[in-house]
């Protein structure tokens, strides 16, 4: 296929990219030296619009096709920061920066991004207009949210949207996806339970808030197994746990735990809400302490739109081969806030093979390099089978 080719060309150039922006590695929206990278690249191309600082620190850099007949916009999205982990891949293109590494594979995606933004600036085998998003703070700050927050939709009239993510464990050269829920929603909790501090040798005299907390614990888990439907995707993670005391001989005066909530639809989501604030001040109360509940709502559920999926299937099967897609792969619990967007759009996200590599948020993590010429033929692809150049 003439863009798998083309891209096969590019690859090592492409890897260039990818691997100067891992040794360089970023935070949230903090990505002033990676953002200036991708515009240097953009220019050079000769795109014709270049936009800085969309929310806060993303990218916008519009293509125009060939032609403009029908007034058609598609946006494409890669994510460009890092996130803080002490990388030990020993690789000779390692993170140079202590603390810092990235452990998900954005410096892929914006590699790829990039990869099919030359492209097409080469060609302009389209009909419209070709956006590419590049978006900071995918990981806990809400950068998509933050662009469309911007009026990036409206203010270059964009249509539909897709992005990508690779996934280790899938084989390189293969996609998966599918209609509906992908990827979960991620909320935070936190509860304080305050009790009756004390010496630990006269519990009588105390209301013990470490008990109290335990028991709260162990009851938030029966949310997920009794008030959830079996055949339904929840996570509920209590992650920390921290009394105001760090003594043997004392009973704290208060504890707090904090937690994660990952689900699928937003039924489920209010459920679990409402449940854990029930059980925890319930619990506590019986034993003669309080309980407050903070709840911070995060990534929505990333719901791909059924016609968009299809037309993204089609377009990873022209890539990789109808075998090589999966367009019915289970959703996966950790959160993407390309779901922004995808409120903002109609869209869809899909998967990329990353092979046998170390799992996304792992230190030995990298992404795979042999995967670039599958995610910038599909990101070029959606865009030349979305707006079709047809001759009058």
């Amino acid at each position: 296929m003439p863009i798998k080719n083309r891209f096969a060309e590019m690859q090592e150039e492409i890897t260039g990219w990818r691997r100067h922006l891992h040794a360089h590695p970023e935070l949230m929206f903090d990505v002033q030296e990676t953002a200036a990278f991708v515009e240097a690249r953009l220019k050079e191309f000769g795109v014709d619009e270049i936009t800085p600082g969309i929310g806060r620190t993303g990218v916008v850099a519009v293509i125009k096709g060939r032609t403009d007949t029908k007034g058609r916009v598609v946006g494409l999205r890669a994510d460009m920061d890092a996130l803080p982990i002490e990388e030990i891949t020993g690789l000779d293109y390692a993170s140079t920066v202590p603390g810092k590494m990235h452990a998900c594979g954005h410096d892929g995606h914006t590699a790829m991004l990039l990869g099919a933004a030359k492209y097409l600036a080469e060609t302009r085998n389209f009909d419209g207009t070709a956006v590419m998003i590049f978006q900071p703070a995918e990981e806990g700050g809400g950068g998509g949210k933050e662009m469309c927050d911007d009026g990036m939709m409206d203010r270059w009239n964009i249509q539909e949207v897709y992005g990508m993510h690779n996934a280790p464990g899938l084989a390189v050269g293969q996609f998966a996806i599918r209609p509906g829920a992908l990827m979960a929603s991620a909320d935070e909790f936190e509860i304080e339970v305050t009790g009756k501090g004390g010496h630990a040798a006269e519990p009588d005299a105390a209301v013990d808030t470490t008990l109290v907390a335990a028991q709260i614990l162990v009851s938030l888990q029966s949310i997920v197994a009794r008030n959830v439907k079996p055949i339904e995707r929840v996570v509920l993670t209590v992650g920390t746990l921290e009394t105001d005391s760090n003594a043997s001989n004392v009973i704290a005066h208060k504890v707090r735990m904090k937690g994660t909530v990952r689900t699928l639809d937003n039924d489920n989501r209010a459920l679990v809400e409402q449940r854990i604030r029930e059980v925890a001040t319930h619990t506590a109360l019986a034993f003669g302490a309080t309980a407050e509940v903070t709840w911070e709502n995060g990534y929505p559920v990333t719901v791909n739109h059924e016609a968009e999926t299809a037309f993204a299937i089609e377009a990873a099967q022209a890539v990789a081969g109808e075998a090589n897609v999966d367009p019915d792969v289970d959703p996966i619990m950790p959160a993407e806030d390309f779901s922004f967007m995808l409120e903002e759009r109609p869209g869809a996200y899909i998967h990329l093979g990353n092979g046998d590599s170390a799992q996304c948020h792992h230190p030995a993590y990298n992404f795979e390099d042999e995967a670039i010429p599958f995610g910038s033929s599909w990101y070029a692809e959606m865009i030349e089978r979305r707006m079709p150049v047809t001759d009058v």
